[in-house]
């Protein structure tokens, strides 16, 4: 049965998608998500740990041009959201992007866009626990708890809550995304008024002379900004969680909107406005990878608290962060499941109608970055954000893509846009992927770690080949079952 006819028959057959799921993925889900959940979770999403620990060290590598990186990448980043939006409000799924690019590109473009995402967040939970572990050692209570014991400790209490209910989920999210924000909001009162009274920070007094004197916006030059590109887009890689998070809310065509538009001015707010404030409060040269620069400032302003009380929120941040991964490659694994690409058990849920299989299978990836912190400690934050930008990378190139094809679609009249649409396609959709491609190519100029990186992807590509045709049957099967039922 060709792929052809199976879309043929899910467009001719789907007269009301809330009444009859295009994905067999979406059915047994909950619909306890609020509108206050999905615009946190959207808010979180914007703010984690790649810009409460990351912007440490790329602020140390690339300078104050760091929030000029953070821009670029911030509207590019908007595109993708906005472009999955619209694909949401045509048909709000659990599956997210992987259902899109099963309707739009085939079980093939579906089995990739999934594991990719799954190597992801995988390896993003790997960073996450990573992260925690060394907030925790901030603490001389924690120093002489080794690394890989504080992040079990986090992966477990993570994965416990995790499981209990959407519900729960949609709560520890709101407070989590309550938190940071507050935190922020807090950070640039105190960073603006540090400004306007010129009150010395840790031996240097704030303003544009922390930056002139310092070897201006560019400190080390072009290239450092540029490399450190993949690393901001990792920082934004929670963003797509609106759409996994619109299958499992009431009234997805209120709330995705006014979520999706609201990230631009976030982004503009808390990411650029955040890193220009870093900038004029301290020389890049301070910072550095292993301490939040929120509290590397707070800590030198004569506050003995001031530093713990910032670390225990991005602590915080980060829990708040493997909490999404776990939720998000739950949902999708089991679309993925339902479809044949994926392990059987990935599709079980509990009696709260968690995706437990899928959780599992992401934790069991999580256990090996214990065996990273506990062999490499110094190295395994960089290692595994490299990997996840391969992954958010490939899943943002994927959406835009089955953007362009749902667009095409439209215009032959097969499918209806909904009103909330990306502006300017298909010129938006091909300069974006045009853009993040040329930031994966430019991994290559650093031969360190991101050179490295990139030899991965040979590797990657026959994990991917190999699975395909040890599921290809399965996935034939699933299809052929659904067509059965179409008719």
């Amino acid at each position: 049965m060709s792929k052809d006819a199976v879309d043929t028959a899910k467009v001719a057959s789907r007269t009301d998608v809330t009444q009859s799921p295009a994905d067999a993925g979406d059915a047994g889900y909950s619909k306890d998500l609020k509108a206050r959940h999905v615009n946190m979770i959207a808010i979180g999403g914007a703010i984690g740990t790649g810009l409460f620990l990351g912007a440490g060290g790329r602020l140390h590598n690339a300078g104050p041009a760091l929030a000029i990186a953070y821009l670029v990448c911030g509207i590019f980043a908007f595109f993708v959201v906005r472009a999955l939006g619209e694909l949401v409000l045509y048909r709000p799924s659990s599956g997210s992007f992987v259902s899109y690019a099963r309707e739009f590109l085939g079980e093939k473009g579906a089995y990739v866009a999934g594991w990719m995402y799954f190597l992801n967040w995988s390896t993003t939970g790997i960073a996450d626990i990573t992260a925690i572990a060394l907030y925790t050692h901030y603490w001389s209570l924690f120093t002489d708890i080794p690394q890989w014991v504080l992040a079990l400790i986090a992966l477990a209490v993570v994965l416990a809550v995790n499981l209990i209910s959407v519900k729960i989920f949609g709560e520890m999210e709101f407070w989590f995304a309550i938190i940071k924000v507050a935190t922020l909001v807090a950070f640039m009162l105190i960073g603006i008024f540090l400004l306007a009274t010129h009150h010395e920070v840790g031996g240097h007094t704030p303003g544009l002379s922390a930056v002139t004197d310092h070897g201006g916006i560019f400190p080390h030059g072009m290239m450092p900004v540029v490399l450190v590109m993949q690393g901001v887009i990792f920082a934004y890689a929670a963003l797509e969680l609106v759409g996994v998070a619109a299958g499992e809310t009431a009234e997805p065509e209120k709330v995705v909107p006014r979520a999706v538009n609201s990230i631009m001015w976030r982004v503009g707010l808390f990411y650029v406005g955040s890193v220009v404030l870093l900038a004029l409060l301290l020389p890049g040269s301070v910072y550095s990878a292993d301490q939040s620069p929120f509290v590397t400032v707070l800590s030198k302003i004569g506050i003995p608290a001031a530093g713990d009380v910032m670390n225990l929120v991005v602590l915080t941040a980060a829990m708040s962060s493997l909490n999404s991964g776990l939720y998000s490659t739950g949902r999708i694994l089991r679309s993925m499941a339902m479809a044949g690409s994926a392990p059987k058990f990935t599709a079980r849920m509990n009696r709260s109608q968690v995706p437990y299989g899928g959780i599992l299978l992401t934790c069991a990836v999580c256990v090996l970055g214990v065996g990273l912190n506990y062999l490499m400690p110094s190295q395994a934050f960089e290692i595994v954000l490299n990997v996840a930008s391969l992954g958010i990378i490939s899943t943002w190139v994927i959406i835009m893509i089955c953007h362009l094809v749902f667009v095409r679609r439209a215009r032959a009249g097969l499918v209806t846009r909904p009103s909330f649409r990306l502006p300017g396609s298909p010129v938006t959709e091909i300069v974006t992927i045009a853009f993040l491609l040329a930031v994966l190519g430019l991994m290559w100029n650093d031969p360190e770690v991101g050179r490295k990186t990139l030899l991965l992807i040979p590797l990657i590509a026959v994990l991917l080949v190999g699975g395909w045709f040890a599921v290809r049957r399965r996935v034939s099967q699933a299809e052929d079952r659904e067509l059965a039922q179409l008719k």
